[in-house]
């Protein structure tokens, strides 16, 4: 997964992220700058999800804009 694209694209994504996460605010998502472990870190503690279990859906997220 190429971070540089993710971050480059970020502010196109975001209204992705929006949708796949909806309890994640346009601040918390504007925050991450498109950072895939601070995505993660997000997921996980607004959606009470395992560490494991949030990167395996940050990732699949990610994969679909590569």
């Amino acid at each position: 997964m190429n971070t540089d694209i993710i971050q480059g694209k970020w502010k196109q994504i975001k209204g992705r992220a929006r949708e796949a996460w909806g309890a994640l605010t346009d601040d918390e998502l504007d925050r991450t700058e498109g950072d895939r472990e601070q995505l993660v870190g997000l997921v996980q503690e607004r959606y009470g999800k395992a560490r494991e279990e949030a990167e395996r859906e940050v990732d699949e997220f990610l994969s679909k804009f590569n």
